[in-house]
């Protein structure tokens, strides 16, 4: 992809200037930021989708085919990180029909409960592989307690069964596999509801906005997030700390959302809004596996500025962040933002130490999540030839 980017950067330069154009007057034409005209053209962002290579070609007043012929507009190929297979098979089998038609023990509530508290204890820690060993006897063991419990008891098992698909969803995101999260976060919905849980049934809908971002699905992002937002306000106004925690977090993910969408007043008027949650809060929390408060807002802050181009707010932003006191996943996608800030700016040495910082807390995070993928074959592209450090988080990352 180095030579394609490049050519397109040249290419897409040349006509700006051809039409007496600035890097900021371009910008606005196209509704992007200034330094992400100056990454494209130096080759070092990519222009992954044609609807952006068509409005770069109308406004440049070129025949997209000019463009499209040095930029082809492909997914970077990956292969498929371990556990992805087994995660997935715990989605496919048919464990409900077999509850229904199998006579099972009676279920140990409390064994079930501790087995999902382990399973989202690996979700916040990157350890997938182990989080697949539990869930491929957990999913299993629920199916069949809902079904066999009594009553009483029964509302229990499909909460720790919605818990338990959140934690799937979650891990499967983080993988890259959005279709199979998408499923696992229905089922963690449909759970809650008969739990007649609602705020287990928003928390659901937090793990589908996570999903649909994943996917790039940013309209269905808004669209979750502002729904079960709304629905959520009644319990809000009552300042419940669990309501505050999920509202807040649903708001987190409609800013990266807009940030993605480029839209970068609806991105920061979502991050101030998280903001103001947060400070009713006045503390970290972690309800319902949200790890939402002032710490997890900044951090959002800081991925927005990435994701709009910002890279120096998102690096002054990030030396004032104490992240230690959040799970291993989120101290390291942390450092996944940081890497992307400092490789917008070409500063590759400083990337690659960040994303050594985040292997360092979450390997499998680090290796399976497709914005490190990407970022990696950046650098790739920056540094050439790669220097060691570089070649030896490819091979690790299986980027190579």
């Amino acid at each position: 992809m180095s030579d394609y980017q490049k050519a397109l950067g040249r290419k897409i330069a040349q006509n700006r200037r051809r039409r007496g154009l600035s890097q900021r007057e371009f910008a606005r034409l196209i509704d992007r930021s200034e330094a992400w005209v100056s990454q494209v053209e130096r080759g070092v962002r990519k222009v992954d989708r044609m609807s952006v290579l068509e409005t770069l070609a109308e406004v440049l007043d070129v025949p997209v085919a000019d463009l499209a012929a040095e930029a082809p507009i492909v997914a970077a190929a990956t292969e498929e990180t371990p556990g992805n297979t087994r995660l997935r098979l715990v989605l496919s089998g048919a464990h409900a029909l077999n509850a229904m038609l199998s006579k099972r023990p009676p279920a140990d509530i409390q064994d079930l409960r501790a087995r999902s508290e382990e399973a989202w204890a690996f979700t916040h820690e990157g350890r997938y592989l182990d989080l697949t060993v539990v869930l491929e006897s957990l999913v299993p063991d629920l199916e069949a307690a809902a079904r066999s419990v009594t009553n009483g008891e029964r509302a229990e098992v499909f909460r720790l069964l919605a818990a338990t698909y959140q934690a799937c969803s979650s891990a499967l995101t983080k993988m890259g596999e959005f279709e199979a999260a998408w499923i696992a976060a229905d089922r963690a919905i449909m759970s809650a509801e008969r739990a007649e849980d609602p705020l287990l049934m928003a928390a659901g809908e937090f793990r589908l906005c996570l999903t649909f971002l994943g996917a790039r699905h940013l309209d269905q992002v808004e669209m979750t997030g502002r729904t079960a937002a709304e629905a959520l306000a009644p319990l809000v106004a009552q300042g419940r700390p669990e309501a505050l925690s999920v509202f807040g977090a649903l708001t987190l993910q409609r800013a990266i959302g807009a940030a993605r969408r480029n839209d970068a007043d609806a991105a920061y008027r979502y991050i101030a809004a998280a903001k103001e949650v947060a400070d009713r809060l006045g503390e970290d929390r972690n309800d319902f596996d949200t790890e939402f408060g002032p710490t997890n807002v900044a951090l959002h802050e800081i991925a927005a500025a990435v994701e709009l181009g910002d890279a120096g707010v998102a690096l002054r932003a990030a030396e004032g962040v104490d992240a230690s006191n959040l799970s291993s996943e989120r101290q390291g996608r942390f450092q996944i933002d940081v890497a992307r800030a400092h490789l917008q700016r070409r500063n590759a040495d400083q990337a690659i130490a960040a994303l050594e910082r985040a292997e360092a807390v979450t390997p499998e995070q680090t290796h399976a999540h497709p914005l490190v993928r990407q970022a990696i074959a950046d650098l790739l592209t920056i540094q050439d030839p790669p220097g060691p450090a570089l070649l030896g988080l490819a091979r690790r990352a299986g980027a190579l």
